[in-house]
C-alpha cells in the first residue's frame, strides 16, 4: 500500500535544489542533494564489492559472501514474509552472506540520512505513510536499473525469463520513461469494502448503480450506523482514488492518463468535477467529521466493530486487520458504482495494479546482492511463501496456484476477473509526490465540506501546472 510522507525529512526536491544551490552544492541544478552528499562519506564506505563469477545459479554474478541489508516496511503486510520465506531464500542460494535485516514504520526517517551520506542498504521496501519519493530517487540516480533482473533467467526455470514470470503490467507499473526501477510485488485491487455478514443480517446488497448506491447508504444511516468513511488524518489516498475511480468510469482511462502526463487542464476535465460533486455529497450526508482526525486504524476498527459500513481501500485490508476482524465479518469488495447510465466503463470496471513498492539502492556497497533478492522473491518458493504468510497474491503467475484466499481477497480476485479488460490504473501518485499531498489535502477539505467541486479540482490543477513548469522535477510519461 502507499501512503505520502507527512514527516518533516521527507524529500521535497524543490526545497532540496533552492537548498543545495544556497550554499553552493549543485553544478547544475539537474542534480539533487542527495546526489550531491552521495559521495560525501570515505572512499571505503562507499566502495561496492567486487561481482562474482556468473553461473547457472549465480546468473546475476553475485559476490556469495557478500553481505546484504534488507529494509522492511512493517505494514499491513508485516515483516514475517521476509524473515520467514525470502530472506531464509536468499541465505539458501549464499550461505556464505550475512542478510541484515530492519524492520520500519517510517522508511523515510530512517533512510533520509543514509541517502544523504551515502550509505544506502541494498534492498528496500519503501511504503508507508513515511515512504521516501520514488521520482525524486529516481531523478537523483539512487535506484538501480532493474533491467538486468527481468531479463535474468528465473530461479524455477533457466529457459524462462524473470520477465516472463510475472502477469502483464508488472514491469511498466514500476517503470519511469520505459526504464524499470520498482518492483511493485502484490497484485492489489481497490474498491469499496463492506462486511457480508452485516449486510446479509440486514438485507443489503452491494450497489452498481449511483442511485442504488444513495439508497443503500440511506437504509444504513437510518440503522444508526455511519454508512462511509476513511481516516483524513492519513489516508485521504483512500478517498481520491475513489474519486479518479469514478472519473475514469465516467470518462474513461484517458482522464487518468491526462492527469499522470500533467496535460494542461488534466484535473478540470468534467469527469472528475462529476465524480468530486458526487462524492462531496457522499460525505457531506453520509460520513463522519471526526474521521478526519482519525488514522486509517482507528476506522477500520470501527468497520469491524459494525460501526462503519462501507470502507474505501485496496485488497491488503482485511490482512492488516486480521487480529481485529471478529469471526463471521467476511470482508467483501464492491467496485465503485456507476454514477451515470452514459458512463463509458461499466460497473464492474475497477483499478488494479501491482503494489507495494521495492527497489534496489544503485549506491549500496552490494547492488548484485539486492538483485538477487529479488530474483528470489519472484521465484515460485517466494511468491508462494509470501501468499501463505500474508494470504495475498503476488504478481508471480505461478504463485497462487491452488491457494485458498480468505473472504476478501477472493472476493477481489472475483472481481477482478468479472471486470476482464475494463481495469486501469494511474501513476501520478508514485511520479509526482508534491501532486499526492495535493491531492490528499484537496480530498479532505472537499470530503469534509469546506470547499466544492470546482475548487478542489482548481486546487489540485493549480499544484501540477507549478510542478510542470519547474524544471526541477523530472518528468514521466506513459
Amino acid at each position: 500500500m502507499s501512503f505520502t510522507p507527512e514527516h518533516p525529512a521527507a524529500l521535497d526536491r524543490r526545497t532540496v535544489l533552492r537548498r543545495a544551490a544556497a550554499v553552493g552544492m549543485l553544478a547544475t541544478p539537474a542534480i539533487g542533494l542527495l546526489g550531491a552528499c552521495a559521495t560525501s562519506g570515505s572512499d571505503n564506505d562507499n566502495e561496492q564489492v567486487a561481482g562474482g563469477t556468473k553461473s547457472e545459479k549465480n546468473p546475476l554474478g553475485v559476490k556469495e559472501d557478500a553481505p546484504i541489508e534488507v529494509i522492511i516496511f512493517n505494514g499491513g503486510y508485516g515483516e514475517k514474509y521476509a524473515t520467514d520465506v525470502h530472506e531464509p531464500l536468499y541465505k539458501k542460494a549464499f550461505p556464505k552472506a550475512e542478510v541484515k535485516h530492519q524492520a520500519t514504520q517510517a522508511v523515510s526517517t530512517v533512510l533520509q540520512p543514509r541517502f544523504a551520506s551515502g550509505n544506502p542498504p541494498e534492498f528496500v521496501n519503501n511504503s508507508g505513510e513515511k515512504l521516501m519519493d520514488f521520482g525524486a530517487l529516481v531523478a537523483d540516480g539512487q535506484l538501480q536499473d532493474l533491467t538486468e533482473l527481468w531479463d535474468a533467467p528465473s530461479v524455477d526455470d533457466p529457459s524462462k525469463k524473470v520477465r516472463d514470470t510475472v502477469v502483464p503490467g508488472t514491469i511498466e507499473a514500476g517503470s519511469f520513461n520505459g526504464k524499470p526501477y520498482v518492483l511493485y510485488y502484490v497484485s492489489t485491487v481497490f474498491g469499496i469494502w463492506y462486511s457480508a455478514k452485516l449486510f446479509k443480517d440486514n438485507g443489503w446488497a452491494p450497489a452498481k448503480t449511483w442511485d442504488d448506491f444513495i439508497a443503500l447508504l440511506t437504509a444504513i444511516k437510518a440503522k444508526g450506523i455511519t454508512p462511509y468513511g476513511y481516516a483524513g488524518a492519513n489516508a485521504a489516498y483512500y478517498q481520491w482514488n475513489v474519486i479518479l475511480t469514478q472519473a475514469a468510469k465516467i470518462g474513461g482511462v484517458d482522464v487518468l492518463k491526462n492527469i499522470d502526463n500533467l496535460e494542461d487542464g488534466a484535473w478540470k476535465q468534467d469527469a472528475i468535477k462529476q465524480a468530486a460533486t458526487a462524492w462531496a455529497e457522499v460525505g457531506a450526508k453520509f460520513s463522519d467529521k471526526s474521521f478526519e482526525g482519525l488514522k486509517h486504524t482507528d476506522v477500520q476498527l470501527r468497520q469491524n466493530q459494525y460501526k462503519v459500513a462501507l470502507y474505501p481501500s485496496g485488497d491488503w485490508l482485511e490482512g492488516e486487520q486480521k487480529q481485529d476482524t471478529p469471526p463471521g465479518f467476511d470482508y467483501q469488495l464492491m467496485p465503485v458504482p456507476s454514477l451515470t447510465a452514459s458512463d463509458k466503463m461499466p460497473a464492474t470496471a475497477l483499478r488494479a495494479t501491482a503494489g507495494e513498492g521495492y527497489f534496489v539502492s544503485a549506491k549500496s556497497k552490494n547492488p548484485k546482492g539486492g538483485l538477487e533478492y529479488m530474483r528470489q522473491m519472484l521465484s515460485k518458493a517466494g511468491a508462494k511463501g509470501f501468499t501463505e504468510v500474508v494470504k495475498a497474491p503476488t504478481v508471480v503467475t505461478a504463485g497462487s496456484e491452488g491457494f485458498a484466499f480468505p473472504p476478501g481477497v477472493a472476493s477481489s480476485q472475483a472481481a477482478l476477473k468479472a471486470a476482464g479488460q475494463d481495469v486501469f490504473n494511474l501513476y501520478f501518485d508514485g511520479w509526482y509526490k508534491e501532486l499526492d499531498t495535493e491531492a490528499r489535502t484537496a480530498t479532505n477539505e472537499l470530503m469534509f465540506g469546506r470547499i466544492n467541486a470546482d475548487a478542489f479540482v482548481e486546487r489540485i490543477q493549480k499544484r501540477a501546472d507549478a510542478i510542470k513548469k519547474d524544471s526541477s522535477v523530472a518528468k514521466f510519461k506513459r
